[in-house]
């Protein structure tokens, strides 16, 4: 078994596909697809694609800690009491177990992802 792992950033399996919960969606009709592509065996990391439409949402992180690349799309992240910080196709962020704050898609974003638990 390989120890290195390529993350496809269009892969050709199906989703998972969800909606924004209604007690997290503050505005539009987002929907999100998902594709898993790798975690640890005690499930504590996972990787892989996900995309989101148009819409906003509550972000709530919780104790997860989650790395992001942007592969197209645009979205504003406002923290809590922060300002709004805009990311679009190729960059990076990091939001920290305890994040708080707003998720808005302004245009179908999709992104690598990396969640450690």
């Amino acid at each position: 078994m390989s120890l290195l792992k390529t993350i496809d950033p269009t892969p050709s399996f199906e989703p998972k596909q969800s909606k924004a919960l209604p007690e997290r969606l503050i505005s539009g009709d987002p929907s999100f697809k998902t594709w898993a592509q790798d975690n640890t065996r005690d499930g504590m990391i996972n990787t892989g694609v996900w995309e989101a439409t148009p819409g906003e949402t509550h972000s709530i992180k919780g104790e997860t800690f989650e790395f992001c690349h942007i592969l197209q799309g645009v979205i504003e992240l406002t923290e809590e009491g922060g300002a709004p910080v805009t990311y679009r196709a190729g960059d990076n962020f990091v939001m920290k177990p305890g994040f708080k704050g707003v998720w808005r898609t302004i245009e179908t974003v999709r992104k690598i992802y990396v969640t450690v638990t």
